[in-house]
């Protein structure tokens, strides 16, 4: 029972985790759109400032670019990965199997850099 156990709380405790985060960033979200509303109804005139003031963060600018050099970088540990446990047992073809894995995170970091540079020029002009 316990060969079984461990496993699946291993596998388990990940989105728990980011279900944890999750709920919090939307009871957050939820508690500033309370506030929001409320101002709006007393009529309180709302500056950029005092939006600043109550929590809400401009997003980033570098940051489609940021995240996917990440996740190029999480796709080539993948395929180092694969490259290091084949040369410790060649009869096995697990860097085929990790290029497939590392093609998920790549693809995305790919398509967030493309992103970065092909809106670069919207981003100027708001």
């Amino acid at each position: 029972m316990e060969d079984v156990l461990v496993p699946i709380v291993l596998f388990a405790i990940a989105p728990f985790i980011v279900w944890i985060v999750s709920m919090n960033g939307s009871r957050r979200a939820a508690d500033l759109q309370a506030t929001v509303q409320k101002a709006i109804e007393k009529g309180v005139e709302l500056t950029p400032e005092t939006i600043k003031a109550l929590g809400v963060k401009p997003r980033a600018q570098y940051g489609d670019l940021r995240w996917g050099i990440i996740l190029m970088a999480v796709a080539g540990a993948f395929m180092t990965l694969g490259l290091s446990v084949q040369s410790v047992s060649p009869d096995e073809e697990i860097f085929q199997i990790m290029s497939g894995v590392a093609a998920f995170p790549g693809f995305i970091g790919l398509a967030l850099i493309a992103m970065h540079f092909l809106l670069k020029g919207k981003k100027d002009q708001d």
